[in-house]
């Protein structure tokens, strides 16, 4: 049995949750989600709880089970309190700025790398090394952060690059190995 697909979610205060057949919708002060599951899978909503169960013991209903609670509890999580990940830049020269609602980035190439965040995700720079990366779809987040690490990722040599906060970067020796 799957330890994850067995978990109930708890619905917060302010959000509700409404199934139409096998598509869920969720809405809450962040925003609104829908997503459409496996007709297999059943999705069982009462007393601010959800409960996800599967019909069978079947290869492809274990691997829907807890995938499906997963979705779930992070649509819920999403517009209710949202998601962030933070991204770091290593390197002399390299900077970051807003310019409107769009990212400018100057990371040793010879034009700015201009991002232009989708609807429902919003980019903010506290400081010229540092992007946050908001928004309520988790999904959506981690694809904005990963094309922005995707412009300059980091090197192993230097270390030089545009990171995940908290992110390991392994180093190697240079030619001389000593």
């Amino acid at each position: 049995m799957s330890r994850i697909g067995k978990k109930p979610i708890e619905i917060p205060a302010g959000v509700t949750v409404v199934k139409d057949g096998s598509t869920v919708t969720v809405k809450g002060p962040k925003g609104e989600l829908t997503n459409t599951f496996n007709s297999d899978i059943q999705i069982n909503i009462e007393d601010n709880i959800i409960n996800v169960t599967r019909p069978s013991e079947a290869k492809e209903h274990r691997s829907l089970h807890g995938t499906t609670r997963s979705l779930l509890s992070n649509m819920v999580e999403g517009v209710s309190k949202g998601y962030e990940k933070t991204l770091e830049l290593v390197g002399v020269g390299y900077r970051a700025q807003k310019q409107g609602s769009k990212l400018v980035l100057n990371v040793g190439y010879s034009h700015p790398v201009e991002f232009e965040p989708e609807a429902g995700l919003e980019i903010e720079v506290p400081a010229n090394t540092k992007i946050i990366v908001k928004g309520y779809n988790k999904e959506k987040v981690g694809a904005l952060a990963s094309n922005i690490r995707a412009v300059r990722p980091p090197e192993p040599y230097k270390g030089k690059g545009i990171r995940y906060e908290g992110e390991n970067v392994r180093r190697k020796e240079g030619k001389t190995g000593k």
